[in-house]
């Protein structure tokens, strides 16, 4: 089993993030009742009526959605104009979930379902409608109030986090870096003026979670760690006093009222297809069988690096990686980010089939604090067999001149560029095929990303695109020390992304009259020390998921892809013995993956393209290889890449079928309409870069 190397790894699901954030917004159940309804009023409708009417829903939606993405891209962004607001996110949001909720379409689609052949492409997509109508509409009453109070105390909440002042005194000194992040709409204004980041020396230095989480992990000073560490703990201090508390409980209610267990019960189900009692069966068997690693591995830690202050939550990143990530730092300059992800998807024969893409990578003031790719245009076959490309945007939070921003930057790219190749592929006869929310799999959609940028961790891939501005590759000796710092603790990073929903299914278990503030602090702090072995380097109550109706109770997504991630990468591996520039890649993907959309369930996909059920063995596997086995096998690949690129040159241009935009916020910094061609854009951004932060320097 190929092991994989990742200097971010502790944090590497939560801090990629995801597609859109926002977009499976009210992921709203229905009850039986309404699964099992049936109309009988056009049952002898022909195939023109369905085709017509297939044909005007689509076309309503494609509107409606694109409204939508281009107010959230722009409040998200902070893009200028008087076109971008709350008022009008607010609105094109309630246009399309109304829209999706409308109980007339949904018996329109059974009945129409019932004059079809079953086996036919208007079946197929009438079956994806009723899905994606059900889980958008709301019978109860009750459940519908509850709904709006829930939204109410969450914009409430994000407007308070979102003024939080996030930074760090660090050597007397006050320096801003960022404004506190956003989350959506009016909480998301608030959360930007949360104060956040670290007294140290006396002063204090503003700072997003961003940039705290970057320094607990690389910076040398055991003081300045701390600080950080604390600040990122205030968060759950400030959630808890501004509304999570009645939030939890309105959830709760909600979810009760429709016949569900609990919110996490209700959320699961809608996104995966299955409830939270079969979700857990499969966490508990991952739980279980690496809990004796985890425990073996935190001994070993404290062993290796001086006792058990090496397990205090602001120092195991950094004695774990940190003198490693300073090390590798200029083999990953940041600049050249985008022109490595293009030769590495090109290699791979991986095609946007038309689409336009926007990318705005550089942190800044005001801009959303979590990557993440939306698409304002989905793809997909219209009525006349005509295709239509899809309009991507995604975004990153790149500071060039931080250590490991390199490596960070260009991880991002390869997981939100694989979202984009992935939904820019989906080639079905609705727009509805090829949108994330549900009944689009979590586990589904990540999948595609986490396998992509799983590859900058292997030893080949460093080989050939860890490279110097110098023009000189990372050394054998970088690679092999990294996986012996790393390699037998990784464990801890499986151990962190499972905390998040063992933390929110015991948070919904709770009773109403037991959540309090001080309950829900406790609470997480227990789960860290349990499931962890000790505080997490990111405190559960600053993972800014939970705070959000469409991304709570999401991050179990994270664990089945990750475990989709190791039973993919192991089926490639088997078939074709190398994943690095392996042209198969790309096709296999895009004919066992990503051109069916939603129309499949998460699992079946994995089965059908790998012969095995879903499990998290191959991922076990590789956490058992000891040191020496890894270094073996990596190095043989190393070598092997090494050669190959010595025999071949790299200059010819690279055709990823796409027209691509380099932005920051409103400014346009390269272009290849313009341009010419992808290496001539990429060579626009690298010359930007170099001059803007040559003059920070």
């Amino acid at each position: 089993m190929r092991m994989r190397i990742a200097a971010a790894f502790l944090t590497r699901a939560l801090t990629i993030s995801s597609f859109s954030p926002s977009l499976s917004t009210a992921r709203r159940l229905p009850s039986r009742a309404l699964l099992s309804t049936k109309t009988d009023t056009m049952s002898g409708s022909s195939l023109t009526d369905v085709a017509n009417w297939l044909a005007t829903t689509n076309q309503q939606y494609e509107n409606l959605h694109k409204a939508f993405e281009l107010q959230f891209w722009g409040t998200k962004m902070a893009l200028a104009g008087p076109q971008y607001s709350t008022e009008e996110l607010t609105r094109t949001k309630g246009e399309m979930e109304a829209f999706l909720a409308d109980e007339s379409k949904l018996a329109m689609t059974r009945d129409f379902l019932k004059s079809v052949p079953e086996d036919s492409d208007h079946a197929k997509t009438l079956k994806m409608l009723e899905r994606t109508f059900g889980c958008y509409i709301m019978e109860s009453e009750e459940a519908q109030t509850l709904r709006s109070e829930a939204t109410k105390i969450e914009g409430e909440l994000e407007a308070a986090r979102n003024v939080m002042i996030l930074g760090a005194t660090i050597n007397g000194k006050f320096e801003e870096i960022l404004q506190a992040t956003k989350i959506e709409g009016e909480l998301e204004a608030a959360r930007n003026v949360m104060i956040l980041g670290a007294t140290i020396n006396g002063k204090f230095e503003e700072m997003s979670s961003v940039g705290l989480r970057n320094k607990i992990r690389v910076d040398p000073d055991e003081d300045v760690r701390k600080a950080c560490y604390e600040g990122l703990a205030e968060i759950g201090d400030f959630v808890t006093d501004n509304g999570f508390v009645e939030l939890v409980k309105v959830r709760n209610r909600m979810a009760k009222a429709l016949g569900y267990l609990d919110f996490y019960d209700y959320k699961v189900t809608n996104a995966e297809g299955f409830g939270k009692v079969a979700l857990f069966e499969i966490l508990d068997t991952l739980e279980e069988g690496t809990r004796p690693i985890m425990e073996s591995a935190r001994k070993m830690f404290a062993q290796d690096k001086g006792g058990a202050n090496a397990l205090e939550p602001w120092n195991i990143s950094a004695l774990m990686s940190g003198d490693i990530t300073r090390r590798m730092d200029p083999y990953f300059p940041f600049e050249k980010s985008v022109e490595q992800w293009g030769r590495s998807f090109s290699a791979m024969n991986i095609s946007y089939r038309g689409a336009t893409m926007d990318l705005d990578l550089l942190d800044r003031k005001g801009k959303y604090s979590n990557g993440f790719c939306h698409w304002p245009q989905p793809a997909w076959v219209k009525p006349d067999g005509s295709w239509q490309p899809s309009t991507t945007h995604f975004t990153s939070l790149a500071d060039p001149s931080a250590i490991g921003s390199g490596l960070t930057g260009l991880t991002t790219l390869m997981h939100e560029a694989g979202h984009a190749a992935h939904f820019a592929n989906v080639a079905m006869p609705s727009p509805l095929f090829a949108q994330e929310r549900s009944p689009t799999s979590v586990a589904y959609a990540e999948l595609q990303s986490m396998f992509l940028d799983s590859l900058v961790g292997d030893a080949d891939w460093m080989a050939k695109y860890a490279i110097s501005r110098e023009g000189e590759a990372i050394p054998w000796d970088l690679v092999a020390d990294q996986i012996k710092a790393t390699h037998a603790y990784k464990v801890f990073a499986l151990r962190g992304m499972i905390a998040v929903p063992y933390f929110e299914k015991a948070l919904y278990e709770m009773a109403d009259e037991d959540v309090t503030a001080e309950s829900i602090k406790a609470l997480a702090d227990k789960v860290e020390r349990e499931v962890q072995g000790g505080l997490s380097p990111r405190p559960l109550l600053s993972v800014p998921h939970i705070l959000s109706d469409e991304a709570s109770c999401y991050c179990h997504g994270y664990v089945l892809a990750e475990m989709g991630v190791h039973q993919t990468r192991e089926f490639i591996l088997k078939r074709d013995k190398v994943l690095t520039d392996n042209p198969k890649i790309g096709p296999t993907l895009t004919n066992a993956y990503w051109q069916p959309g939603n129309s499949e369930p998460f699992l079946d996909l994995v089965e059908n393209l790998t012969g095995s059920p879903l499990t998290g063995q191959p991922w076990v596997n590789e956490l058992k290889q000891t040191v020496d086995d890894v270094l073996k096998e990596e190095k043989v690949m190393y070598d092997a890449k090494r050669a190959e690129c010595a025999d071949k040159a790299s200059d010819k241009d690279i055709d990823l079928d796409m027209r691509i935009r380099i932005v920051d916020g409103d400014d346009v910094l390269a272009d290849t309409a313009k341009d010419g061609s992808f290496l001539a854009t990429c060579k626009v951004f690298e010359e930007y870069v170099q001059d803007r932060y040559a003059k920070k320097d």
